[in-house]
């Protein structure tokens, strides 16, 4: 038996990537313009006249990504009755107790699968209501309760999206081995085996 186990290929890790990295950014300017205290992040795209031009375009450039990486794992991301189990034994989970390790978790678990819904929202909300607020294009077809409410749902979106991200962030370095699969592509095969035992079954079984 190999011990790596190929999980995503090249394009499939430079989607990935392009759209955390532009995420980080828009996040680190959103900030800035949310509350004076983060006023000195918009420095991250040359100052705060760049970053209040550049934050709506890169937040398209951003949606169309997540759309790249939406369409190649969506099949894989619905919730099905052993996710209601894994959800169930989530102190388990945290506590990196065995229970959760015997479920036939496929190639993502519940925690996977709601990180990724929750972002298909929040990056819906973002892009709908950055539209409305965009006041150099948009803005001035739209009353000014609606573009207020627009404000509200993109701060609140954008809160929601950073959230997770940190705890997506914090899960892939909190279990060991994670992060190679989005450096290097592979994983190792014990590490398929123990956290998910059905996806290993299919890749090996497909060899």
């Amino acid at each position: 038996m190999k011990r790596y186990i190929q999980r995503y290929g090249a394009s499939d890790r430079a989607n990935h990537w392009v759209v955390a990295i532009l995420f980080v950014i828009l996040s680190l300017t959103g900030l800035a313009f949310f509350h004076p205290s983060f006023f000195f992040l918009s420095n991250v795209l040359g100052g705060p006249v760049w970053a209040r031009i550049l934050h709506p375009f890169l937040g398209i450039v951003m949606a169309l990504s997540f759309v790249g990486l939406a369409r190649r794992v969506w099949r894989e991301n619905f919730i099905k009755p052993v996710d209601i189990q894994w959800l169930k034994m989530i102190d388990e989970v945290i506590n990196n107790g065995d229970g959760p390790d015997k479920l036939p978790i496929g190639k993502y678990n519940a925690g996977q699968k709601l990180m990724f819904w929750t972002m298909v929202g929040s990056v819906i909300l973002l892009l709908l209501s950055g539209f409305v607020i965009w006041r150099a294009y948009f803005a001035a077809y739209f009353p000014i309760p609606v573009i207020r409410i627009a404000m509200l749902v993109h701060m609140l979106a954008g809160f929601t999206g950073i959230i997770a991200l940190i705890v997506h962030v914090y899960a892939a370095i909190w279990v060991k081995g994670t992060l190679r699969a989005m450096t290097r592509g592979t994983v190792d095969a014990n590490w398929a085996k123990h956290h998910h035992p059905e996806w290993h079954k299919e890749q090996t079984e497909a060899k």
